[in-house]
């Protein structure tokens, strides 16, 4: 993995004058282009910025940010669809349909119609990245009450990864697995920086998050590591995620992939299309089919 210069390590300061910008531009026109003449830098160097920071392009989060609006609208008020359109930054309602349905799944009308509304993205506050930080697979914990607060933040962080988000539902679940000690969490000068849920009984990963500043942190396969040694060791590990070729996707299921998942059968998952992984059980050195030490 690069070493980060000290360039790196300030980018979150960098990347936040366009998250403002983008926040407060959601009824307008927003590409690569225009975010960069707006906080005064170079395409180039913008995109890799933000990408790197946010872990996802300008025009991905804008796109999302924008659709979370019209979502909002659509729930919230009786706006026409076409002026909602207009408001987040479509020049026609066509567009704004398929750039809808492509994300949630369903067209603005029928969005309205079930009257449930869920964010795409929810705007990023970026932190402050301490030099030369680095975590240890004995820096994760079981955590607890006292951690929901910091816990939540990190969600709102990481909402893109997890459609059709109950706010209310996820509390109760998160509050249980703190109980029954089914909750891990990696945490720094106060905030989350990981969060892990876990079900001892069906050996699958219900929820996991990584900041966006340390998604390329290898902080993902700390938590597998810790999950599979120390609470659900020699099982079968599974989880459920996007499926191929989801544009909602910013990154998920090739993160899973990495980690060592396999695609297993398509799902449906409170009315959204998914697809659970495995991961098989580690093999002890010297059990069947491994080579063993001479």
């Amino acid at each position: 993995m690069r070493k980060k210069s000290a360039a790196d390590r300030d980018q979150a300061g960098h990347v936040a004058p366009a998250i403002d910008f983008i926040e407060t531009h959601l009824d307008g026109k927003l590409d690569l282009e225009r975010v960069a003449s707006a906080v005064n830098y170079s395409k180039y160097h913008l995109h890799r910025m933000f990408s790197a920071t946010v872990g996802m392009t300008v025009h991905d989060y804008a796109v999302r940010r924008q659709l979370t609006e019209a979502a909002k609208l659509l729930v919230f008020s009786e706006k026409p669809i076409i002026e909602i359109a207009l408001i987040c930054g479509y020049e026609s309602q066509q567009t704004f349909t398929v750039a809808f349905k492509a994300m949630y799944k369903m067209p603005p009308a029928r969005y309205r119609e079930l009257g449930v509304f869920y964010p795409l993205q929810l705007p990023l506050s970026l932190r402050r990245q301490k030099q030369n930080k680095k975590f240890h697979k004995e820096d994760i914990r079981l955590a607890e009450e006292r951690d929901v607060e910091r816990w939540m933040e990190l969600v709102g962080l990481v909402i893109d990864g997890y459609p059709c988000f109950d706010e209310r539902d996820y509390l109760w679940n998160l509050r249980k697995c703190i109980q029954e000690k089914r909750a891990l969490i990696l945490e720094t000068e106060g905030w989350a920086v990981g969060v892990m849920a876990f079900s001892t009984e069906t050996g699958s990963i219900e929820f996991m998050g990584v900041h966006p500043q340390y998604r390329r942190s290898g902080i993902q396969k700390l938590f597998l590591d810790k999950l599979m040694e120390e609470y659900l060791p020699g099982r079968e590990i599974s989880t459920t995620t996007f499926r191929a070729s989801d544009r909602a996707d910013t990154g998920y299921r090739e993160e899973w992939k990495r980690l060592g998942f396999a695609e297993r059968e398509l799902l449906m998952e409170f009315g959204y299309p998914t697809q659970r992984l495995v991961r098989p059980p580690e093999r002890k050195e010297g059990e069947h089919g491994t080579k063993q030490a001479p």
